[in-house]
């Protein structure tokens, strides 16, 4: 019947991945964003609460930012990721 394997891949999929450290998510989050090819992370800051990631800071390109926050949500243990990048070109003036 549909109905009853339906009921069984979700209760598998809904199934909340196991609690991991925050410290050791953020350490996950930050090695993920390091080793993404097309994505210049050093000026990116990453904190972790409760599976929450939080990405501040900033990147050179638009499309980065995105980048960014898609190599974040694939790390294990991820729940969801606010994404707070914004961009700054190399030459451009603080405020």
């Amino acid at each position: 019947m549909p109905n009853g394997a339906s009921a069984q891949s979700q209760s598998i999929s809904a199934s909340p991945p196991r609690n991991r450290p925050d410290s050791e998510l953020a350490r996950d989050v930050r090695r993920a964003l390091s080793r993404a090819p097309n994505l210049h992370s050093t000026g990116i800051h990453v904190q972790a609460r409760h599976g929450v990631v939080t990405l501040t800071g900033w990147v050179p390109q638009r499309q980065q930012v995105q980048r960014a926050g898609s190599v974040a949500r694939s790390v294990r243990g991820v729940r969801r990721v606010n994404n707070h990048l914004n961009v700054r070109t190399r030459g451009a003036s603080g405020h």
